[in-house]
Protein backbone atom coordinates (compact mmCIF):
# COMPACT_ATOMS: atom_id res chain seq x y z
CA UNK A 1 0.00 0.00 0.00
CA UNK A 2 1.54 3.05 -0.97
CA UNK A 3 1.64 6.00 1.51
CA UNK A 4 1.54 9.37 1.35
CA UNK A 5 5.03 11.50 1.27
CA UNK A 6 5.02 13.26 4.56
CA UNK A 7 3.66 9.84 6.48
CA UNK A 8 6.25 8.18 8.76
CA UNK A 9 6.04 5.08 10.33
CA UNK A 10 4.94 5.24 13.99
CA UNK A 11 7.74 3.43 16.63
CA UNK A 12 8.97 2.91 19.76
CA UNK A 13 11.73 6.03 19.51
CA UNK A 14 8.81 8.76 18.71
CA UNK A 15 6.78 8.72 22.27
CA UNK A 16 9.13 11.42 23.62
CA UNK A 17 8.57 13.33 20.59
CA UNK A 18 4.69 13.07 20.33
CA UNK A 19 3.96 12.69 24.12
CA UNK A 20 3.48 16.63 24.36
CA UNK A 21 0.73 16.30 21.71
CA UNK A 22 -0.88 13.73 24.00
CA UNK A 23 -0.98 16.04 26.78
CA UNK A 24 -3.45 17.15 28.37
CA UNK A 25 -5.59 14.55 26.08
CA UNK A 26 -9.60 15.20 26.44
CA UNK A 27 -10.42 11.85 23.92
CA UNK A 28 -11.60 8.77 26.65
CA UNK A 29 -11.05 6.16 23.89
CA UNK A 30 -8.00 3.58 24.81
CA UNK A 31 -7.39 3.89 21.08
CA UNK A 32 -5.64 7.63 21.51
CA UNK A 33 -2.99 6.19 24.27
CA UNK A 34 0.43 6.90 22.89
CA UNK A 35 1.73 4.36 24.58
CA UNK A 36 -1.04 1.70 22.99
CA UNK A 37 -1.00 3.31 19.27
CA UNK A 38 2.77 2.39 19.87
CA UNK A 39 2.35 -1.30 21.25
CA UNK A 40 -0.50 -2.28 18.74
CA UNK A 41 1.72 -1.06 15.42
CA UNK A 42 2.41 -4.06 13.68
CA UNK A 43 2.30 -5.09 10.12
CA UNK A 44 -1.28 -6.09 9.83
CA UNK A 45 -2.38 -2.98 11.61
CA UNK A 46 0.63 -0.20 10.87
CA UNK A 47 -0.07 3.30 12.39
CA UNK A 48 1.93 6.52 10.05
CA UNK A 49 2.26 10.15 11.54
CA UNK A 50 2.96 13.66 10.39
CA UNK A 51 2.80 17.29 11.68
CA UNK A 52 2.03 19.98 10.36
CA UNK A 53 1.18 23.36 11.98
CA UNK A 54 1.02 22.22 15.71
CA UNK A 55 -0.85 19.33 14.73
CA UNK A 56 -0.16 15.24 15.14
CA UNK A 57 -1.54 13.50 12.33
CA UNK A 58 -2.27 9.92 12.87
CA UNK A 59 -3.52 7.62 10.13
CA UNK A 60 -4.17 3.60 10.34
CA UNK A 61 -3.57 1.37 7.38
CA UNK A 62 -4.94 -1.66 9.11
CA UNK A 63 -5.58 -5.13 6.57
CA UNK A 64 -7.80 -6.55 9.43
CA UNK A 65 -11.02 -7.38 8.18
CA UNK A 66 -12.43 -5.87 11.46
CA UNK A 67 -10.71 -2.32 10.38
CA UNK A 68 -12.22 -0.40 8.05
CA UNK A 69 -11.03 -1.07 4.62
CA UNK A 70 -8.85 2.14 3.97
CA UNK A 71 -6.77 3.91 5.03
CA UNK A 72 -7.85 6.18 7.62
CA UNK A 73 -7.08 9.22 9.98
CA UNK A 74 -7.54 9.47 13.77
CA UNK A 75 -8.77 12.78 15.02
CA UNK A 76 -5.24 15.47 14.89
CA UNK A 77 -4.19 15.95 17.98
CA UNK A 78 -2.65 19.27 19.36
CA UNK A 79 -1.30 20.64 22.72
CA UNK A 80 -3.50 23.83 22.58
CA UNK A 81 -6.80 22.90 20.72
CA UNK A 82 -9.73 21.00 19.03
CA UNK A 83 -9.84 20.53 15.11
CA UNK A 84 -13.01 21.56 14.52
CA UNK A 85 -15.13 19.82 11.85
CA UNK A 86 -14.59 22.58 8.77
CA UNK A 87 -10.43 21.61 8.89
CA UNK A 88 -11.25 18.03 9.26
CA UNK A 89 -12.76 18.32 6.07
CA UNK A 90 -9.64 20.07 4.93
CA UNK A 91 -7.05 17.93 6.33
CA UNK A 92 -9.06 15.13 4.10
CA UNK A 93 -8.97 16.82 0.93
CA UNK A 94 -5.56 17.88 1.25
CA UNK A 95 -3.91 14.58 2.02
CA UNK A 96 -6.28 12.65 0.06
CA UNK A 97 -7.66 10.72 2.59
CA UNK A 98 -11.70 10.74 3.22
CA UNK A 99 -12.19 8.61 6.16
CA UNK A 100 -12.08 9.73 9.87
CA UNK A 101 -11.61 6.74 12.40
CA UNK A 102 -12.37 6.52 15.71
CA UNK A 103 -14.21 9.71 16.65
CA UNK A 104 -15.23 9.42 20.27
CA UNK A 105 -18.79 10.81 20.82
CA UNK A 106 -17.19 13.45 22.95
CA UNK A 107 -16.27 15.37 19.44
CA UNK A 108 -19.32 14.51 17.87
CA UNK A 109 -21.25 15.96 21.19
CA UNK A 110 -19.48 19.29 21.33
CA UNK A 111 -19.74 20.36 17.46
CA UNK A 112 -22.94 19.23 16.92
CA UNK A 113 -24.40 16.45 14.29
CA UNK A 114 -25.48 19.79 12.33
CA UNK A 115 -21.79 20.79 11.85
CA UNK A 116 -20.56 17.49 11.29
CA UNK A 117 -23.27 16.48 8.61
CA UNK A 118 -22.51 19.20 6.51
CA UNK A 119 -19.36 17.83 5.53
CA UNK A 120 -19.21 14.31 6.53
CA UNK A 121 -21.05 11.24 6.70
CA UNK A 122 -21.11 9.40 10.30
CA UNK A 123 -20.76 5.82 10.90
CA UNK A 124 -21.21 4.40 14.28
CA UNK A 125 -18.23 2.01 14.90
CA UNK A 126 -19.89 -0.56 17.28
CA UNK A 127 -17.14 -3.04 18.23
CA UNK A 128 -14.85 0.00 18.91
CA UNK A 129 -16.43 1.58 21.89
CA UNK A 130 -14.74 1.57 24.98
CA UNK A 131 -16.19 -0.17 28.49
CA UNK A 132 -15.72 2.22 31.17
CA UNK A 133 -15.76 1.24 34.63
CA UNK A 134 -15.85 3.05 38.44
CA UNK A 135 -12.66 2.70 40.24
CA UNK A 136 -14.44 2.29 43.01
CA UNK A 137 -17.00 -0.81 41.50
CA UNK A 138 -13.67 -2.85 40.46
CA UNK A 139 -12.00 -2.41 43.78
CA UNK A 140 -14.67 -3.02 46.32
CA UNK A 141 -16.92 -5.46 43.83
CA UNK A 142 -19.81 -4.69 46.02
CA UNK A 143 -23.34 -6.16 45.83
CA UNK A 144 -24.96 -9.86 44.43
CA UNK A 145 -24.13 -8.33 41.03
CA UNK A 146 -20.01 -8.99 42.24
CA UNK A 147 -20.83 -12.02 44.14
CA UNK A 148 -19.31 -14.32 41.65
CA UNK A 149 -16.20 -12.30 41.65
CA UNK A 150 -15.60 -12.16 45.39
CA UNK A 151 -16.46 -16.39 45.67
CA UNK A 152 -13.16 -16.90 42.95
CA UNK A 153 -11.28 -14.00 44.55
CA UNK A 154 -12.00 -15.51 48.44
CA UNK A 155 -10.96 -19.49 46.93
CA UNK A 156 -7.80 -18.06 45.22
CA UNK A 157 -6.87 -15.98 48.49
CA UNK A 158 -7.64 -18.90 50.39
CA UNK A 159 -5.71 -21.52 48.65
CA UNK A 160 -2.24 -19.31 47.23
CA UNK A 161 -2.48 -16.04 49.08
CA UNK A 162 -2.91 -16.53 52.90
CA UNK A 163 -0.73 -19.64 52.55
CA UNK A 164 2.30 -18.04 51.16
CA UNK A 165 2.41 -19.09 47.60
CA UNK A 166 1.53 -16.06 46.07
CA UNK A 167 3.50 -12.34 45.87
CA UNK A 168 2.40 -9.44 44.05
CA UNK A 169 5.13 -7.23 42.18
CA UNK A 170 4.84 -4.13 40.32
CA UNK A 171 6.75 -4.89 36.94
CA UNK A 172 10.50 -3.67 36.66
CA UNK A 173 13.49 -4.41 34.76
CA UNK A 174 14.08 -7.56 37.32
CA UNK A 175 10.91 -9.13 36.93
CA UNK A 176 10.02 -8.49 32.90
CA UNK A 177 12.34 -11.25 31.56
CA UNK A 178 9.87 -13.92 33.95
CA UNK A 179 7.00 -12.18 33.00
CA UNK A 180 7.97 -12.19 29.38
CA UNK A 181 8.65 -16.41 29.63
CA UNK A 182 5.23 -16.39 31.13
CA UNK A 183 3.55 -14.81 28.28
CA UNK A 184 5.46 -17.13 26.05
CA UNK A 185 3.89 -20.20 27.90
CA UNK A 186 0.56 -18.57 27.93
CA UNK A 187 0.59 -18.38 24.20
CA UNK A 188 1.74 -21.96 24.16
CA UNK A 189 -1.22 -22.99 25.76
CA UNK A 190 -3.68 -20.86 23.23
CA UNK A 191 -3.34 -21.85 19.01
CA UNK A 192 -4.56 -18.82 18.69
CA UNK A 193 -2.32 -17.18 20.05
CA UNK A 194 -0.78 -16.99 16.17
CA UNK A 195 -1.42 -13.38 14.25
CA UNK A 196 -1.86 -16.07 11.32
CA UNK A 197 -4.12 -18.04 13.28
CA UNK A 198 -6.56 -15.45 15.23
CA UNK A 199 -5.15 -11.87 14.12
CA UNK A 200 -7.10 -10.63 17.22
CA UNK A 201 -5.18 -12.41 19.94
CA UNK A 202 -2.10 -12.71 17.73
CA UNK A 203 -1.51 -9.10 17.60
CA UNK A 204 -2.23 -8.79 21.48
CA UNK A 205 0.54 -10.91 22.65
CA UNK A 206 2.69 -9.18 20.09
CA UNK A 207 1.71 -6.35 21.52
CA UNK A 208 1.90 -6.91 24.91
CA UNK A 209 5.73 -8.26 24.50
CA UNK A 210 6.32 -4.74 23.40
CA UNK A 211 4.67 -2.99 26.14
CA UNK A 212 6.53 -5.32 28.49
CA UNK A 213 9.91 -4.79 26.46
CA UNK A 214 9.56 -0.90 26.64
CA UNK A 215 7.71 -0.50 29.89
CA UNK A 216 9.68 2.52 31.37
CA UNK A 217 9.78 4.12 27.99
CA UNK A 218 6.47 4.30 27.23
CA UNK A 219 5.80 5.50 30.85
CA UNK A 220 3.44 2.59 31.66
CA UNK A 221 2.79 0.40 35.34
CA UNK A 222 1.93 -2.79 35.62
CA UNK A 223 1.92 -5.74 38.29
CA UNK A 224 3.13 -9.34 38.17
CA UNK A 225 1.60 -12.19 40.32
CA UNK A 226 4.09 -14.76 41.57
CA UNK A 227 2.55 -18.35 42.58
CA UNK A 228 5.18 -20.82 44.17
CA UNK A 229 8.08 -18.28 42.48
CA UNK A 230 6.74 -18.42 38.74
CA UNK A 231 4.86 -15.34 37.56
CA UNK A 232 1.36 -17.07 36.56
CA UNK A 233 -0.06 -13.15 35.53
CA UNK A 234 0.51 -9.60 34.75
CA UNK A 235 -1.37 -6.38 34.07
CA UNK A 236 -0.49 -3.23 32.30
CA UNK A 237 -1.94 0.50 32.36
CA UNK A 238 -1.44 3.37 31.04
CA UNK A 239 -2.20 7.08 31.07
CA UNK A 240 -5.30 8.50 28.95
CA UNK A 241 -7.09 11.46 30.31
CA UNK A 242 -6.71 13.40 33.83
CA UNK A 243 -9.87 11.29 35.13
CA UNK A 244 -9.22 7.74 32.79
CA UNK A 245 -6.08 5.41 32.71
CA UNK A 246 -6.40 2.05 30.56
CA UNK A 247 -6.13 -1.36 31.53
CA UNK A 248 -4.27 -2.37 28.27
CA UNK A 249 -3.24 -6.15 28.67
CA UNK A 250 -4.42 -8.47 31.08
CA UNK A 251 -3.07 -12.04 30.97
CA UNK A 252 -3.64 -14.83 33.57
CA UNK A 253 -3.41 -18.61 33.81
CA UNK A 254 -6.77 -19.67 33.37
CA UNK A 255 -7.11 -22.88 34.95
CA UNK A 256 -5.81 -21.68 37.95
CA UNK A 257 -9.68 -20.63 39.85
CA UNK A 258 -9.99 -16.95 40.33
CA UNK A 259 -6.20 -15.97 39.65
CA UNK A 260 -8.11 -13.75 36.41
CA UNK A 261 -10.80 -12.11 39.39
CA UNK A 262 -7.37 -11.39 41.57
CA UNK A 263 -5.76 -9.88 38.81
CA UNK A 264 -8.12 -7.83 37.96
CA UNK A 265 -9.41 -6.74 41.44
CA UNK A 266 -5.07 -5.98 42.60
CA UNK A 267 -4.84 -3.85 38.99
CA UNK A 268 -7.65 -1.43 39.91
CA UNK A 269 -6.38 -1.06 43.66
CA UNK A 270 -2.67 -0.59 42.91
CA UNK A 271 -2.35 0.86 39.65
CA UNK A 272 -5.39 3.42 39.14
CA UNK A 273 -4.58 5.32 42.62
CA UNK A 274 -5.32 8.97 41.21
CA UNK A 275 -8.31 8.45 38.88
CA UNK A 276 -12.02 8.06 39.22
CA UNK A 277 -12.54 5.20 36.00
CA UNK A 278 -11.05 2.56 34.27
CA UNK A 279 -11.13 2.19 30.65
CA UNK A 280 -10.63 -1.64 29.44
CA UNK A 281 -10.86 -0.80 25.57
CA UNK A 282 -13.47 -2.44 23.40
CA UNK A 283 -14.49 -5.73 22.66
CA UNK A 284 -13.68 -5.90 19.27
CA UNK A 285 -16.71 -7.40 18.21
CA UNK A 286 -15.56 -10.55 19.99
CA UNK A 287 -18.59 -12.44 21.36
CA UNK A 288 -16.59 -14.10 24.62
CA UNK A 289 -14.71 -11.29 25.09
CA UNK A 290 -17.76 -9.09 25.33
CA UNK A 291 -19.19 -10.73 27.43
CA UNK A 292 -16.08 -10.78 29.71
CA UNK A 293 -16.68 -6.99 29.89
CA UNK A 294 -19.67 -6.83 30.56
CA UNK A 295 -19.69 -8.62 33.31
CA UNK A 296 -17.81 -6.21 35.20
CA UNK A 297 -20.98 -3.94 34.78
CA UNK A 298 -19.75 -1.02 33.07
CA UNK A 299 -21.18 2.65 34.17
CA UNK A 300 -20.75 4.06 30.31
CA UNK A 301 -19.73 3.00 26.84
CA UNK A 302 -17.28 5.54 24.84
CA UNK A 303 -19.04 5.35 21.78
CA UNK A 304 -16.56 5.22 18.76
CA UNK A 305 -17.62 6.84 14.96
CA UNK A 306 -16.15 6.86 11.12
CA UNK A 307 -16.45 10.07 9.11
CA UNK A 308 -16.34 9.82 5.68
CA UNK A 309 -16.02 13.20 3.80
CA UNK A 310 -19.40 13.97 1.59
CA UNK A 311 -18.51 13.78 -2.06
CA UNK A 312 -14.69 12.97 -1.26
CA UNK A 313 -11.85 10.78 -3.28
CA UNK A 314 -12.44 7.28 -2.14
CA UNK A 315 -9.06 5.67 -0.68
Amino acid sequence: MKIQNSFRLLTVSDYSRLKPFFNPLKYPLAIYSLSSLIAWNNELNPTYYTMEDNLLLLMTAGTLPEYPKCRCLLLPLSPFREVTPPELAELARRHCLSTFCFIPESYVEHFGLSSIRTLFSLTEQPDYSDYIYLKKDLTELQGKRYLKKRNHINYFRRIFLETGRTTIEALSPVNIPDTLLFLDRWCAKDSRCNPETDPNLGQESQAARLMLENLELLEARGIAIRIDGEVCAFGIVTSLTDKIKVLNFEKAYSHIRGLYQFLDRECACRLFEDVEFINKESDMGIPGLAGSKKSYFPVNRVRSYKLSLLNGKRN
